[in-house]
């Protein structure tokens, strides 16, 4: 059955008469005209966010007594962190970065400590729920001067501190000024190691960002409309995601031949009959990301749309399987890469083909560690989470793309969200 609003509509049991929106009605028209014209899939979503569970200060204070038993076998005697996603992953802390320094400590032994400015102290404050030790710099004086000072008072001298990976340059620049007699190396050994695995509150997140998603794109689907434009779909997206109950998430889409591009094209596009719609996109939950594709036809599949959207929902199929319990990260990518390849595609990343890798980690970031890459042979565990998205490109005729992710658990892998069963058939 073709993908168009009609039997999309029908097959989700959204209402037929949501069909569209429009900006404004007419005067002339009678009450029950309007009330058809103006009902939208939109108009009966309900936020799925009323039963989030955030993550309590108790985690997080494991979190950083999991990280300090790793700084005393790596012999780092502190980590330093920036504003980011893993000074929000220990402290709790949502800071947005600026040139004024805000900052965390962890130490090998003791509290944590904060740097930030004075004027932003009370806000500071109240954001702290782990430890009391914030020293703060006016705004003629140097911040580098008190993180040093920290590193002297905990009894780093000399010693390894571990910069985190997102600390920016200006930053590490001027505290190794200050404090010269310091080795530092990446906090990765600590920060990555603690952050890979995922634990069950942070994985019941990730099912509701997923699951929030998943609904939104049924809507999107549901509306797309011959002559829409890229923007209309994703303000249709990002308005279905916000009414979900996750403000902030939305997707993009490629129409036709530009669905070829893994990322999409500058070019504009207008959604016309045959055309392949690749969509991808997602949200946040406390804190927690989804990312999730789906390939859909507006109209009648062709038959090569249909043979190329089969083969890469067999790769996809493929590199799940290859998820297995102790094995290597790489064989996600190999199994599912060996399926395109084999069907002559490629070879490797040459296109047409899987011109990427098949998967990459997530948690707070929609990017993280744990990539599901040729040559990453770390062991796949409980609590490990990965998208697996084998794309196929043909340049000049379409692209398709289905993503998912999953995540690893004593029983093995289980998906974050269903696959697509079907080109004509989305959603699970």
């Amino acid at each position: 059955m073709p993908i168009n609003r009609r039997n999309f509509i029908r097959t989700s049991a959204i209402s037929a008469g949501a069909a569209t929106l429009l900006s404004g009605l007419s005067g002339c028209n009678t009450p029950a005209e309007q009330s058809e014209k103006t009902t939208s899939p939109l108009d009966d979503l309900k936020s799925m966010a009323i039963d989030v569970v955030p993550i309590s200060v108790e985690e997080r204070k494991g979190r950083i007594e999991k990280a300090q038993r790793l700084m005393t076998d790596s012999k780092i005697d502190a980590i330093f962190l920036d504003g980011g996603t893993s000074m929000e992953y220990f402290t709790g802390i949502r800071w947005g970065n600026s040139e004024r320094m805000m900052s965390a400590i962890i130490p090998a032994k003791g509290d944590v400590k904060y740097i930030g400015p004075h004027f932003e102290e009370e806000r500071i404050r109240e954001l702290m729920k782990i430890g009391t030790d914030l020293r703060v710099w006016e705004e003629h004086e140097s911040p580098y001067k008190l993180v040093a000072q920290i590193f002297s008072d905990i009894g780093i001298r000399t010693g390894k501190v571990g910069m985190e990976e997102r600390v920016r340059f200006f930053l590490f620049d001027g505290i190794r000024k200050e404090a010269p007699n310091i080795n530092y190396q990446s906090a990765d050994p600590v920060t990555a190691v603690c952050r890979l695995i995922k634990s069950p509150a942070e994985l019941a997140l990730m099912q509701k960002a997923n699951d929030i998603t998943i609904e939104a794109y049924k809507v999107a689907v549901a509306m797309l409309t011959e002559g829409m434009s890229q923007g209309d779909y994703s303000r249709n997206t990002s308005e279905a995601h916000k009414r979900l109950g996750a403000p902030g998430g939305g997707a993009g889409a490629s129409f036709g031949a530009p669905s070829a591009f893994p990322h999409g094209s500058i070019e504009p596009q207008k959604l016309q009959k045959g055309d392949i719609v690749l969509m991808d996109g997602g949200c946040q939950i406390g804190g927690y990301a989804s990312d999730i594709s789906r390939t859909v036809v507006f109209g009648e599949p062709t038959k090569r749309q249909r043979e190329i959207w089969d083969l890469e929902k067999k790769a996809q199929s493929a590199g799940f399987a290859a998820a297995k319990l102790g094995d290597p990260c790489e064989n996600v990518d190999i199994a599912a890469r060996k399926v395109i390849t084999d069907a002559g595609f490629g070879p490797g990343y040459k296109v047409p083909g899987l011109a990427h890798r098949t998967g990459h980690g997530i948690g707070m970031d929609g990017h993280e560690w744990g990539n599901m890459v040729l040559g990453n042979k770390q062991p796949l565990v409980p609590g490990m989470c990965f998208s697996i998205e084998p794309t196929i490109s043909i340049y000049g005729e379409f692209g398709i793309r289905l993503e998912d992710c999953a995540y690893m658990t004593e029983g093995g892998v289980k998906w974050f969200s269903q696959p697509s069963p079907a080109i004509d058939q989305p959603f699970a």
